[in-house]
């Protein structure tokens, strides 16, 4: 799969309202309130172009949620184009985008390529594929279930652990408040930061990829040791 169709997307410009997830390019709206909100989605939902494409609408008290894509690796030029449409359909409506609303939970389970189960994830939780190491919700709104595989070398230490996909701008924040919650860093790298709580049950805050190729600042004085 190609990285080119996100990262031109990242790159281009007038698409400044929307957050690149794991799961695709999305966006959260504030729309006053629920009326308002429905009347925003039926608006995108005619945006030319948009129908068939996978998009997922979420229509909350005071918010629409737009995301473009199932996957990350789905976008394409087009998107961008969309983007820019919806974004103007909601600035047409008064609705102002908040992008630090925007976040996407994922689900990693850890295990050696001969005990790779996708299979008992998609028909347990009744998801589907949409590649070949993940699991999704086909309504759009549970979290995904990704595969990890690991080196075969390397002894299995926490089967599961959390991945929490944000904007770029908004992972320092979500990790202060993590650590201001008893959370420990334990890893880290310039788009990520690898928590335990006090159980050891591990958590990553991900910049990535809307924050790739701009590293973060990295508070090091609360790395574990």
């Amino acid at each position: 799969m190609s990285e080119q169709g996100w990262r031109d997307f990242l790159a281009a410009d007038g698409v400044e309202d929307w957050v690149v997830l794991h799961g695709g390019a999305t966006a959260v709206f504030a729309a006053g309130s629920l009326a308002d909100a429905a009347r925003l989605a039926g608006a995108v939902a005619g945006v030319d172009g948009l129908a068939g494409t996978g998009v997922v609408l979420t229509i909350a008290d005071d918010r629409l949620t737009v995301r473009l894509t199932r996957g990350l690796h789905q976008l394409q030029q087009q998107h961008v184009d969309l983007a820019r449409a919806v974004s103007a359909v909601a600035r047409a409506h008064g609705a102002v985008a908040d992008r630090a609303r925007v976040q996407e939970v994922q689900l990693a389970v850890s295990a050696q390529a001969d005990a790779i189960d996708i299979g008992f994830w998609r028909a347990v939780l009744g998801y589907t594929g949409l590649d070949d190491d993940n699991a999704v919700d086909p309504l759009g709104h549970g979290s995904t279930v990704w595969m990890q595989q690991l080196d075969a070398a390397k002894p299995l230490r926490h089967a599961m652990h959390v991945d929490v996909s944000v904007a770029r701008e908004q992972a320092e924040l979500r990790l202060a408040a993590a650590l201001q919650a008893g959370g420990r860093i334990v890893d880290q790298s310039p788009e990520h930061w690898t928590l335990t709580d006090r159980a050891g049950n591990r958590v990553c805050i991900c910049a990535w990829p809307d924050g790739a190729g701009t590293p973060a600042a990295v508070p090091g004085s609360e790395r574990a040791g």
